[in-house]
């Protein structure tokens, strides 16, 4: 079995819903494979920080007090009509200021999620022995082909030693529920990983952010998704992302 059939069975497995033959198939499979542990791993973080407290919503109680109070006094007649239809646009101004501030939260919610798999897979990739780079090389025309038949898009590739960041390998990772790519560049003996995939929406201005005591930078160009990290001082990181926005 591919790890593309493992990876599709891996939310079920967290799940239990995968028969008994498959789930063990599944668990002898995760200790020999990288990739697919990296994703059982990352998937069982996303559901840990999904159940955070920080994401719940909780009425402020001074509102519920006030909505239940005029209610009451509605059951009761105490209101008049008039009264009543001056809280109808309240009512759904509050509704729409909710709504718009919950799309708001969940679209930060969700970059805030992705950052934290980045950091996650970047720090498993310096610890681990092997795990940094699969295809080492310094050559895009090695590491482009590579990724061929492994991911459903081609990754850019391109070498700046000239501009100071050396290309040194890639290696197929797993972010945001997906396969990706992950490009390694090497900087006086500092590790960037660079993060890609195909983006669900148009360009989008870099966003720069510090996680962990990594820096960070998430943007959109040309279909693609990037997001670079390292311990590197954020004004070098930028150089490399406006390096990769030239291309």
């Amino acid at each position: 079995m591919k790890c593309e059939e493992f990876q599709s069975q891996i939310h079920a497995y967290s799940d239990g819903e995968l028969d008994l033959i498959k789930s063990l198939e599944l668990e002898h499979h995760l200790p020999e494979c990288a990739a697919c542990s990296r994703a059982y791993d990352d998937l069982r973080t996303l559901r840990k920080a999904l159940r955070s407290d920080s994401l719940r919503f909780e009425p402020n109680s001074d509102l519920e007090a006030r909505v239940k109070s005029a209610l009451r006094r509605e059951a009761h007649g105490g209101g008049t009509s008039l009264g009543w239809r001056w809280l109808i646009p309240l009512f759904s101004a509050a509704v729409l200021l909710l709504i718009f501030s919950g799309f708001l939260f969940t679209r930060s919610s969700g970059d805030d999620l992705v950052a934290r798999e980045i950091v996650s897979s970047h720090v498993r990739s310096l610890m681990t022995p092997g795990h940094l780079i699969d295809v080492p090389s310094e050559d895009p025309h090695t590491v482009k082909p590579w990724f061929d038949g492994k991911l459903d898009f081609s990754p850019p590739v391109r070498d700046f030693t000239a501009q100071g960041f050396a290309l040194i390998g890639g290696r197929l990772d797993y972010i945001a529920n997906r396969p990706v790519a992950a490009l390694i560049y090497e900087r006086r003996k500092h590790q960037i990983n660079v993060f890609i995939w195909p983006a669900a929406s148009g360009d989008a201005r870099a966003a720069a952010q510090v996680q962990q005591g990594y820096n960070v930078i998430h943007w959109t160009r040309s279909g693609m998704t990037y997001w670079a990290i390292s311990d590197l001082n954020l004004a070098e990181l930028q150089q490399l992302q406006g390096e990769l926005e030239k291309q």
